[in-house]
């Protein structure tokens, strides 16, 4: 399988985002939002971690990715 940043990349922005999003809801939380504290810090952990784990495992820095010989231009 091909190593694909763009792919990557969309799914490591928005788990980021989200992620701060619940974390900063958990810090800040007051009234209803405060009762589910410790929701908001489960989703936000795991949606930083899963964006991380998204960044690893990719093809080694070495390796390119060839176009396949049908598609070559006559």
């Amino acid at each position: 399988m091909a190593d694909n940043r763009v792919a990557r990349g969309i799914v490591l922005v928005p788990c980021l985002l989200l992620g701060g999003a619940f974390l900063a809801t958990a810090a800040w939380g007051q009234g209803a939002a405060a009762e589910n504290r410790t929701l908001a810090i489960g989703i936000g952990a795991g949606l930083l971690l899963a964006g991380w784990l998204s960044q690893l495992g990719g093809a080694s820095e070495g390796s390119v990715t060839k176009p396949d010989e049908s598609d070559s231009n006559p």
